[in-house]
């Protein structure tokens, strides 16, 4: 290919602001004030890692559709994916909400996949052992994954099944046998399984064709029976590896049926409480990457011999974007108070991931209005966050989903549809 002469104008190349001793420029009321010493400390190791390691590799990762493994290793060392279930290197305790939501929007910040990957992993796979599982069943997973030396994935959703799917499975489970040879025998498909291409263990839910129940089930990657395959040609979220799963006449052990809890949905149903709250955060996240990586555009980029950072419509959309910002992030802690304090419900979690993520939607719109024709360009840094927003908007409940749970909630009357 033809090299330009090295005197053809350069673009603006805007990027984000990663200095681990600040917060972020989109924190406009500082609600990272909130969290105590300790706490600042991780994020800003967190910062700086993905100062150095990750916002490097994602523009390549995403085009190329791949996740960079090398990044489990360095999520490894900062010993974070333990830490909502008291399995973190200096404390027992479980960690704040409040906190563990900071972390994800700061992932977000720099990558929705990124965050979509260690999400996947430490919410809804060890959420799904840790909610469900036996205190033995705990104990044999869930430190090598806070060790990041097994990686999970979350099999719930199916071909025919995504907001109904918890009443509407077709995923089966047949147990066979008894005393301490007995098995279970999974039948079914799954799709948009993230992690699932490289995961260890995946926890995939079946109902129990005996008593019509939903049950979790681990099972390891190597299982006989369980093709594993990468969906392609995705246009957001490119660097989460989502997969479809066929299994037939899978055998599990009985001792891999999440056995604690409640032994059913209900289990899965807590864990997505929480992780629909993070989701709220990971939408944040993203608005507070796409605002920063457009701000930084409106300051470099010159149009009528000055910077469009002094034009007037320019500033508006700054504004409004900074204004979604800062209301999805009040939301989003003061849910995460909420979930501390026991008192969280699914009405809240619904409203903060519905409200969070259709203010994404405008605000990466508006990052990419503001950057023009060069927002469509990697390098511009909004065409991702615009890109990803898509499936952020979708998953974890859809906007319609969450919005009929509130309803349900503020009117006493329930409008699904059965």
């Amino acid at each position: 290919m033809p090299e330009l002469p090295s005197d053809f104008p350069a673009l603006p190349r805007p990027a984000l602001d990663l200095a681990p001793d600040r917060d972020a420029i989109a924190d406009f009321y500082d609600y990272a004030d909130l969290l105590t010493a300790d706490e600042t400390a991780t994020l800003h190791r967190l910062r700086s890692y993905l100062a150095q390691d990750v916002a490097p590799l994602v523009e390549e990762a995403w085009e190329r559709a791949e996740f960079p493994m090398q990044l489990v290793k360095g999520f490894a060392a900062l010993d974070l994916a333990g830490l909502p279930y008291g399995l973190g290197a200096s404390t027992d305790e479980p960690a704040r909400r409040l906190f563990l939501g900071f972390l994800a929007a700061e992932i977000a910040r720099v990558d929705p996949s990124v965050n979509s990957f260690f999400g996947v992993h430490s919410g809804l796979a060890m959420g799904s052992i840790w909610a469900g599982g036996t205190e033995e069943q705990r104990q044999r997973w869930l430190p090598a994954m806070a060790r990041m030396e097994t990686i999970g994935a979350f099999g719930l959703t199916e071909p025919h099944g995504g907001s109904d799917v918890a009443g509407g499975m077709e995923t089966t489970a047949r147990r066979d046998g008894s005393g301490p040879d007995a098995a279970w025998v999974l039948d079914g498909d799954k799709r948009w399984i993230g992690n699932a291409t490289f995961a260890d263990l995946i926890v995939i839910w079946a109902k129990d064709l005996e008593t019509d129940e939903v049950r979790g089930f681990v099972v390891p990657r190597d299982t006989e029976g369980m093709t594993i395959a990468k969906i392609e040609g995705k246009t957001a979220l490119r660097i989460v590896q989502n997969a479809d799963i066929a299994l037939r006449g899978v055998r599990v052990p009985d001792d891999h049926r999440l056995a604690g809890g409640t032994g059913t949905f209900a289990d899965a149903g807590g864990v997505l409480r929480v992780t629909r709250a993070n989701a709220s955060w990971g939408a944040t996240g993203t608005q507070m990457g796409a605002y920063e990586y457009a701000l930084d555009y409106a300051r470099q980029r010159e149009q009528f011999g000055r910077p469009i950072a002094g034009f007037q419509l320019m500033q508006e959309l700054l504004v409004q974007m900074l204004g979604n910002v800062t209301a999805s992030l009040g939301m989003a802690v003061r849910n995460a108070q909420l979930l501390d304090a026991g008192r969280g419900s699914d009405a809240h979690s619904s409203l903060a991931k519905e409200f969070c993520a259709t203010r994404m939607r405008e605000t990466v719109s508006w990052a990419r209005q503001l950057v023009g024709g060069n927002g469509v360009l990697l390098a511009n840094g909004v065409a991702r966050y615009f890109a990803d927003a898509e499936a952020l908007y979708s998953f974890e409940g859809t906007r319609e989903m969450n919005t009929l749970i509130v309803g349900k909630a503020v009117t006493g009357q329930s409008a699904f549809v059965r």
